[in-house]
């Protein structure tokens, strides 16, 4: 019998070790509260704002949800501009909530919106800015700043892959008006599914938490109902996973950036790979590699197929050629990006000799694909 070859997605979520995990399940059912604002989801919250640097912390139950009760918070209206690479959900909870995304191009080494395009794009009816740190690279959050102060804009930023980003010195959470974190299980940082809001106003922080419950303010008598409001709130299961991989993720993130540097050393000469702000810190998140051609990322793709490896097209297709969207001016560097950029494995306990063979078949592909150039092994 042929041995079956172990599976290798682009990543692998972190399970922290499983009596640890229980020890907080037995907490749940001596409270017998798994839900409304438990004590581990108060815990988690307290926890992560004296680890991220930041003051106030609402976890929710997804990043999608903190999208959307963000875009609710501060009242947007008409149009938002907003970029056209990332995951479809930035662009999904606008029309949702009923906003019109209007697209500004990104920067073709960087990944993120380009701030150059921005300005031109504002019109009376624009409300806001939502950029995404794409993959963890810091955006351009000064340059950003002066011109949403100077139209009088709101920024929200999309920062689903941005945990322990630190910009300057401090957390890239802190710039906008408030920033979205996703906690799904693919995630640097995960509560299986989750995501949390950065808030810097009290007012607002106070707002949302009711805005997640009903519109329900829990801590007035008899919890009376104060606003519109949904159920976007974190079960304590989910806090749970949170404080375990939260006492991990030192260890998660070092091991992450071995993985990245292995692939850095081996690829840097071969490919073309995403410009970091300078200014910011990585977090390892993801590791993206740029081909020059959509033929050569689906030759590639396919060789790692045949082994098992299953590297990710993120992201595919822009989001500007969403089908439910009216159609626009198209977003030429956005566009090339997404048919050529695919990322790698890369999580926590990935070995390097899977590493090295992940390596191996994209020169060696590449060799086939382009015999004139030089693909040295390293």
């Amino acid at each position: 019998m042929v041995p079956t070859l172990k599976t290798i997605h682009v990543t692998e979520t972190y399970l922290p070790d499983i009596q640890k995990y229980q020890q907080y399940v037995e907490r749940i059912f001596e409270t017998k509260i798994v839900t409304n604002n438990g004590v581990l989801v108060c815990e988690l919250q307290e926890r992560l704002e004296k680890y991220l640097g930041v003051k106030h912390v609402l976890v929710v139950s997804n990043g999608t949800a903190a999208l959307q009760i963000a875009y609710k918070l501060l009242d947007l209206k008409g149009e938002v501009i907003t970029t056209p690479f990332s995951f479809v959900a930035t662009t999904s909870s606008l029309v949702w909530e009923g906003l019109k995304p209007i697209f500004a191009d990104i920067d073709p080494l960087s990944f993120n919106m380009d701030a150059k395009n921005i300005e031109k794009l504002i019109t009376e009816n624009t409300s806001a800015i939502v950029p995404v740190h794409v993959f963890g690279n810091a955006c351009e959050v000064e340059t950003i700043e002066e011109i949403a102060n100077r139209h009088q804009l709101k920024v929200i930023y999309d920062a689903a892959h941005a945990f322990n980003v630190n910009y300057k010195g401090k957390s890239v959470l802190k710039y906008g008006d408030l920033s979205i974190l996703s906690f799904h299980a693919t995630k640097l940082f995960h509560t299986i599914e989750g995501g949390a809001l950065i808030i810097d106003d009290d007012e607002q922080y106070l707002q949302a938490k009711k805005m997640i419950n009903f519109g329900i303010d829990a801590d007035a008598y008899g919890g009376s109902i104060e606003a519109l409001g949904i159920n976007a709130k974190m079960n304590e299961f989910q806090a749970a996973m949170g404080l375990c991989i939260l006492d991990d993720i030192d260890t998660i993130e070092k091991e992450r950036k071995l993985v990245y540097e292995y692939y850095k050393e081996n690829l840097q000469d071969h490919l073309q790979l995403q410009k970091y702000n300078s200014n910011a810190e990585m977090n390892y998140s993801y590791f993206p590699v740029l081909f020059d051609s959509e033929e050569s990322l689906l030759k590639v793709a396919s060789q790692l197929n045949v082994e098992n490896i299953f590297p990710r097209r993120y992201f595919y297709p822009s989001l500007d050629l969403l089908p439910y969207l009216e159609k626009s001016k198209t977003q030429p560097v956005s566009d090339d990006i997404s048919k050529r950029v695919l990322c790698l494995p890369l999580y926590y306990g990935l070995e390097q000799k899977i590493q090295k063979k992940i390596v191996d078949i994209i020169l060696n592909t590449l060799k086939e694909l382009h015999p004139s150039k030089k693909v040295l092994d390293k």
